[in-house]
């Protein structure tokens, strides 16, 4: 039976987890974006603008919950 570290959602290091895990997705985006240009996909170019905008948005909002745990950090006490 595995036991589930208790606020590691809302702890510093859950959240840098968090922020990397969205930062590694850029990388697919950015592969996506590549293709479409090669194959001059204007439909695949646009999916991958609004996965980029989804990445960047993502990312400001881990940036700011992080900004908010402050000190009040639960795996370092």
């Amino acid at each position: 039976m595995t036991v589930k570290a208790k606020g590691f959602k809302n702890s510093k290091a859950g959240t840098y987890l968090s922020i990397g895990t969205t930062a590694f997705g850029a990388i697919s985006v950015v592969k996506q974006a590549r293709m479409a240009r090669k194959d001059n996909d204007t439909l695949r170019l646009i999916d991958a603008a609004v996965s980029a905008a989804a990445i960047v948005t993502g990312l400001a909002l881990l940036y700011r919950e992080l900004k908010k745990l402050g000190d009040d950090d639960v795996l370092l006490g």
